[in-house]
């Protein structure tokens, strides 16, 4: 499927088909395929929290208003982020280059990070927008619908995920056979209301 057919087709579903299973190998493809979204200073900070055992998809269920959608998808995932990332071994992160880079990139995201929680999180949430959105294309790309979730208890699911306190919830996300349709576009405002040229008046 190409990127514009996949971007036009792309819904939110709310109604999945609970019997149907994605195959391993295609999850294993979408979440790896995910994993080349960027991040500033590819410092990695998104993590995916899969949700498998069915239990916990019912008590993740009752927190999350009764939407089916959180059990009945094949793939439920709780996108969260590490605010700390940027000091757990950055190296890591820049390993396939030269010790004259690494001298330049690791002071640069040290001092990007440090003592600025309100970036740090900020920067977890961009990342994971970033990587939600690739996930629901490829998802699209492959044959499968998606539902992003704010519709929940963040707290409530952040105990139920044993959530480190050193990350953040920024959404879930449910993908999977749609068993209808996604509701008609409500209504997209027009470009020139959105697009400002070089500045607002």
């Amino acid at each position: 499927m190409e990127v514009n057919t996949a971007i036009e087709l792309r819904r939110a579903v709310k109604h999945f088909d609970p019997a149907y299973i994605i195959p391993e190998p295609e999850v294993q493809q979408l979440l790896s395929l995910a994993l080349l979204s960027p991040t500033s200073f590819n410092i990695q900070n998104w993590r995916m929290v899969r949700i498998c055992d069915r239990e916990l998809r019912g008590e993740v269920r009752k927190v999350a208003w009764n939407q089916s959608q959180v059990t009945d998808a094949s793939l439920l995932l709780v996108l969260c982020g590490d605010v700390k990332s940027w000091e757990k071994e950055p190296r890591r992160y820049w390993r396939n280059t030269s010790e004259e880079f690494l001298g330049f990139i690791l002071p640069a995201i040290d001092n990007y990070y440090r003592g600025r929680d309100q970036v740090q999180r900020d920067e977890v949430m961009r990342s994971c927008g970033i990587l939600a959105q690739t996930l629901m294309l490829t998802a699209k790309s492959m044959g499968y619908d998606s539902c992003p979730m704010v519709g929940f208890d963040f707290d409530a699911v952040a105990r139920l995920i044993h959530l480190p306190q050193d990350h953040v919830i920024s959404m879930m996300l449910a993908i999977g056979k749609a068993t209808a349709p996604a509701n008609p576009r409500g209504g997209q405002l027009p470009l020139e209301e959105i697009v400002v040229t070089d500045r607002f008046a």
